[in-house]
C-alpha cells in the first residue's frame, strides 16, 4: 500500500467553478476580503426602534417608515419615540439599535396625526434581534485552511464572499478499461463462454463515488495490440487508469505484456497476500498511475478499495484517504484455513443499541466471482491468517458505508 501511495503524485491545483467544487480539496487557504453579513440587519420581521424608548413597556411609538429586505435605508431615521417597520434581512436604519419582533407589537391608525402607531409590549435591550456586520466573517479572516474538503455549507459561505471560482486540487480523470475475450456488454443472448462485463460498471461507480471523473474506455479482447492501444489512449486522456483482467501469473496475460512493452519491469506485477484479490499490477507511465486489477468482480472491487481509492484520493489532495474501521462482534463466526493471507470477508453490519456495539455477519457467498454479496456488503471483516474468528469474538471491519 505504501509503495502505491508513494508513487502517486498530487495533481496540480487549478481554479474550478464554485458549483463544480463540491467534494474537492482546497489547495490554498481561503481568505475573505469582505464582511459577512456586509451590514447590520434584522433577524426578525418587526420594528426597528431605539432600545431606550422601550423602557417601561408597554409603550407607544410613531411609525415613520417601512423597510423591506433588499431596500436602501437611506433617508430613514429612527428618532426618539419613533419606529420603522422592518422585514427580516433588511438593514438597520440610522438611529435604531434594536428590533422588536412583530409578535410583541400591535399597530393601529393614529387618527390625530394621520399615520400609524405601534404599541410595543416588551422592553428590549440594545442589539435585540440585530445581526451585526461581520458577525460571521470579517475582512482578512481565513475562512478555510488549505486541504479543506468542500461540502455544501462551504460552497454557500464562499458564495457569500463573492467567489465564482475556487482554487482546489481538481478531480482526477480516471479511465476504466475491461479486458477479456469473454466479455460482452448489455442485453441479448450470450454465446457459449461469454459473460457480461460487470467490472467496468462497478469500477466506474467506485471511481465516481470517490469524487473522480470516470472515463469509460470500454472493453478490449485478449489481444496485445488492442490492449496496448487502449492503454496508450487512456494514458493520453486520463490522470490514472484502471484495468481489470489480464494480470495473473501467466506469461501472456495481455496487460502485463503491454506494461513490459511500455518499459515497465516485472516489479510492476505484485502478488498481494490477501483474499480475494491476490494478483495486482501497478506502475506509473508518464506520471500516470496504472492499476491492473484482477478479473474476478469481487477481487477487482476489493483491490480498488485497498489500493486505488486511497491513492486517487491522495492525488486529489485528501488528507484522510482510508475508509474508517470499527470493531464488531461476529454473529456466526468466520471459518478459514491457514494460507498465509489476510481474508477480507464481505459482511453486513448492524448496530445493537442495547449493547452499544456493532454486530456483523456474512453478506453471502465469498467467492471472488460472486457479486451479490459485494452488493449487499456494508464492510470487509479482516480475518487474519489462522483458523478464523469464532462466533461472539471481536473482529475489525473496514466500513464501506
Amino acid at each position: 500500500m505504501a509503495r502505491v501511495r508513494g508513487a502517486c503524485d498530487r495533481l496540480h491545483p487549478s481554479a474550478v467553478a464554485l458549483d463544480d467544487a463540491l467534494g474537492c480539496v482546497t489547495s490554498v487557504p481561503l481568505t475573505s476580503d469582505v464582511a459577512v453579513p456586509p451590514f447590520a440587519n434584522t433577524a426578525m420581521d418587526g420594528f426597528a426602534v431605539r432600545a431606550a424608548d422601550t423602557a417601561g413597556a408597554p409603550v407607544t411609538l410613531r411609525v415613520v417608515g417601512d423597510l423591506p429586505a433588499g431596500h436602501d435605508p437611506a433617508g430613514l431615521f429612527v428618532g426618539e419615540g419613533e419606529a420603522v417597520r422592518i422585514m427580516t434581512g433588511a438593514p438597520i436604519p440610522d438611529g435604531a439599535d434594536a428590533v422588536v419582533m412583530v409578535e410583541r407589537t400591535r399597530v393601529e391608525r393614529d387618527h390625530g396625526a394621520g399615520g400609524e402607531v405601534v404599541h410595543v409590549e416588551v422592553e428590549v435591550p440594545v442589539g435585540n434581534h440585530v445581526r451585526a456586520a461581520g458577525e460571521d466573517v470579517v475582512p482578512g479572516q481565513e475562512v478555510f485552511p488549505a486541504f479543506t474538503v468542500l461540502r455544501p455549507g462551504h460552497l454557500g459561505l464562499l458564495a457569500t464572499l463573492g467567489m465564482k471560482r475556487v482554487p482546489v486540487f481538481r478531480r482526477a480523470r480516471v479511465g476504466v478499461l475491461s479486458t477479456g475475450d469473454e466479455l460482452v456488454d448489455g442485453p441479448g443472448e450470450l454465446r457459449p463462454g461469454q459473460i457480461r462485463d460487470a467490472n467496468r460498471h462497478a469500477l466506474l461507480g467506485l471511481v465516481r463515488e470517490a469524487g473522480c471523473d470516470g472515463i469509460d474506455l470500454g472493453i478490449v479482447g485478449d489481444d496485445v495490440d488492442a490492449v496496448r492501444g487502449a492503454i496508450t489512449d487512456g494514458i493520453s486522456r486520463c490522470d490514472a487508469l484502471l484495468t481489470s483482467g489480464g494480470v495473473s501469473m501467466g506469461d501472456w496475460d495481455p496487460v502485463k505484456v503491454v506494461l513490459r512493452d511500455l518499459g515497465v519491469d516485472d516489479d510492476a506485477a505484485m502478488q498481494v497476500a490477501i483474499k480475494p484479490a491476490k494478483p495486482l499490477a501497478f506502475t506509473v507511465v508518464d506520471g500516470k498511475p496504472i492499476f491492473g486489477l484482477p478479473g474476478n468482480p469481487a477481487s477487482s472491487m476489493v483491490s480498488f478499495e485497498l489500493f486505488a481509492r486511497p491513492a486517487l484520493l491522495g492525488m486529489m489532495g485528501h488528507q484522510v484517504v482510508d475508509r474508517p474501521r470499527l470493531t464488531a462482534i461476529a454473529v456466526d463466526g468466520f471459518d478459514r484455513q491457514p494460507d498465509g493471507k489476510l481474508h477480507l470477508v464481505r459482511v453486513q453490519l448492524r448496530f445493537d443499541p442495547v449493547e452499544g456495539r456493532y454486530r456483523c455477519r456474512s453478506a453471502g457467498g465469498q467467492g471472488s466471482n460472486l457479486l451479490r454479496s459485494m452488493a449487499m456488503a456494508d464492510g470487509f471483516a479482516l480475518v487474519p491468517d489462522g483458523d478464523g474468528i469464532r462466533a461472539g469474538d471481536r473482529v475489525e471491519v473496514i466500513d464501506l458505508r
